[in-house]
């Protein structure tokens, strides 16, 4: 009986400590029926009630003639898409919060021209039909980073950073975790270095710089993962840091990679704190790549801030699939091919009446910090394709313009490396460019559809007509270009989303 009570007080004062119990914090056991869905293989599974979005408003139109520049940092995550696909999957309804529209677009390729000479970044744009608003036009950007061969890939300095907590120790979680990492070694170039650093109740170096050419070295250490205990999240940022610039590779793509599912809930807490951490060390040349997993303890706010500042991306691993798009099909986009990445569209105000952004509501900037190199924007990884789309109220004036006159002009800065100046690239937008509905590209066709979809699951004030049967048709235009077959499972996802009813803020 002693043993009993002894073990009752060790767990409670395991929980008052802040410390995750296994398979506890992942679902709240208190749920109604009214709470729980249905998974794709027939489990009973309820609704996930630990992850932590950020509400955030959709950009609104802007009137030209008040002001007919608009600028913005590029985004490169594909987080929310994936987050997205995971809670279809499970039966889980999806809440506008949960949305950013910018990283449904960049988790999918576009067939967009190579760069050309020395530049490591091309930009295209097109102007065309709005499906939702038949009176309105669509200006699609579109920006593609240059492929790099593996064999002309910079060497590697990667410090693995390892949430080894109690609710890491599950399948989609910390198994799935380590599949991946073994993929990825046996992909990397032999003099490639590989660093391991594990947290939960305390930190540990687990494996110290290791040179790629000893694969079995690096895998054993993998296996070696167990996850138990509490999540000393600060600390060990800290020292995977440290261990980056004790093996720091000059020119190389050093970068610390995170995997975690949730908070950091000892140690550094404040997302502010870290923030401010990972922005001094992206200052120095260090990226940080942002994965989480599974649902229920997920923090997707601090994730995605902590990347953003971080030189780097946030990515959702939902799935084996998943895992093997990150690490391995697009394992180039480790390597930044464009940094401090910024677009600025300037239009003019006797054709456009007003203009909207869709997405990047968290990355809209001050038209003055494009020309300021201090300024930081986000990365593009090699042969990766960026794309945004602006919704225009076009005057009468543009029924009758001259097709040479510009509607607008794309104008794009970027850096080859940090410390570098930064290089314009400018496109720009005639009325004699402007495609219709019989000649709109299968660019602008798939990117329409994947924003009707977000602005849908966002109840966004601006979708228009709008509907999921509009979003599944213009996606289903969209399918000669399908690398991996993303653009279908798509199809399928929006077949079974569950979309809330909740009111927006």
């Amino acid at each position: 009986m002693r043993k009993i009570f002894a073990l009752i007080a060790c767990a409670a004062a395991f929980v008052l400590a802040g410390c995750e119990t296994e398979g506890y914090f992942g679902y709240n056991e208190s749920l109604s029926k009214d709470g729980y869905a249905m998974s794709a293989d027939g489990l009973v599974v309820p609704e996930p009630q630990g992850d932590q979005f950020e509400e955030f408003s959709d950009n609104p139109f802007v009137k030209a003639s008040e002001e007919n520049t608009s600028t913005f940092s590029i985004d490169a995550d594909g987080a929310s898409y994936a987050v997205m696909r995971r809670y279809v999957e499970r039966g889980y309804t999806i809440s506008p919060s949960m949305v950013r529209i910018e990283e449904y677009l960049n988790y999918f390729t576009f067939d967009y021209p190579e760069p050309t000479g020395n530049h490591t970044v091309a930009i295209n744009a097109e102007l065309g039909p709005c499906p939702w608003e038949p009176s309105h036009r669509l200006l699609r950007l579109g920006i593609k980073g240059k492929e790099v061969p593996q064999n002309e890939m910079p060497k590697a300095n990667y410090v693995f950073l390892i949430d080894v907590s109690g609710s890491m120790d599950s399948a989609d979680k910390l198994e799935l975790l380590k599949s991946g990492l073994i993929e990825l070694v046996d992909n990397l170039n032999t003099d490639d270095r590989i660093s391991i650093i594990t947290y939960s109740g305390e930190v540990e170096k687990l494996l110290e710089s290791t040179p790629v050419s000893e694969a079995q070295k690096i895998k054993k250490a993998i296996k070696k993962l167990k996850a138990s205990g509490c999540t000393w999240g600060g600390k060990a940022i800290q020292m995977a840091y440290d261990e980056i610039l004790a093996n720091y590779i000059p020119d190389g793509n050093n970068r610390v990679i995170l995997g975690t599912d949730g908070d950091f809930n000892v140690g550094v807490t404040n997302t502010d704190s870290l923030v401010s951490m990972v922005e001094g060390y992206a200052s120095r040349g260090i990226y940080l790549t942002v994965c989480g997993f599974g649902s229920g303890n997920l923090n997707d706010t601090m994730m995605e801030k902590i990347s953003n500042s971080g030189n780097g991306t946030y990515e959702f691993i939902d799935s084996e699939d998943e895992m093997m798009r990150v690490f391995v099909h697009n394992r180039s986009r480790f390597v930044a091919v464009a940094n401090d990445a910024k677009c600025q569209v300037t239009f003019d105000s006797t054709l456009v009446d007003s203009y909207r952004l869709i997405g990047y509501e968290n990355r809209v900037m001050s038209n003055e910090d494009f020309t300021d190199d201090k300024k930081d924007a986000g990365e593009i990884g090699a042969g990766q394709t960026i794309t945004a789309l602006y919704e225009l109220i076009p005057t009468e004036t543009l029924k009758s313009a001259a097709s040479a006159q510009k509607v607008a002009t794309f104008d794009f800065r970027y850096k080859k490396n940090l410390s570098d100046e930064s290089i314009p690239l400018t496109k720009e937008v005639t009325v004699g460019e402007m495609t219709t509905e019989e000649t709109v590209s299968e660019n602008l066709t798939f990117a329409s559809g994947v924003a009707a979809y977000g602005m849908v699951l966002r109840r966004s004030p601006y979708k228009g007509n709008a509907s999921l049967d509009m979003a599944k048709s213009l996606v289903g235009k969209s399918l000669s270009f399908d690398p991996k077959g993303y653009r279908a499972q798509l199809l399928g996802l929006m077949e079974r989303v569950k979309v809330s009813t909740e009111e927006k803020p």
